[in-house]
């Protein structure tokens, strides 16, 4: 069997699983949907069941039901026992997939949080630069 044939089909294959639509993996990934691209990126780095995955504003640009799909996907990696590090301007996105927050100023993480004690007016603050201390 050529290797081209064996990648056309794990291609195929990661392509259904991961909803890329059309289903080819022959089709060239720049004429796809900016969605499909990303599922494409998902597909191929998930594939290999990394141990860690480091994923930065993976929801940015998506529709409700990809984005949807993307956080089933990361919600998997972490029941099998992924380490994911998460980068979102999204906060509703962070507070559902994060077990634990660190939430950063200036450059800084300023504190970490578990995701129970991070409401939404707690992160703004925080994020706004108040300190723990400041707000008693």
């Amino acid at each position: 069997m050529l290797a081209g044939d064996a990648i056309a089909r794990e291609g195929d294959r990661l392509a259904k699983e991961f909803d890329v639509r059309p289903p080819n993996a022959r089709a060239i990934v720049g004429t796809l949907s900016g969605g499909n691209q990303q599922k494409v990126v998902l597909g191929r780095e998930l594939s290999e069941q990394p141990r860690l995955i480091v994923i930065s504003q993976p929801t940015r640009g998506l529709d409700v039901a990809a984005t949807e799909y993307v956080h089933e996907r990361l919600l998997e990696q972490r029941a099998r026992g992924a380490a994911i590090l998460l980068i979102s301007s999204e906060l509703d996105e962070i507070r559902a997939l994060s077990d634990r927050i660190a939430v950063m100023f200036e450059g800084r993480v300023v504190t970490t949080l578990t995701a129970a004690e991070a409401t939404e007016e707690r992160l703004g603050l925080l994020m706004a630069g108040h300190t723990e201390r400041q707000r008693a």
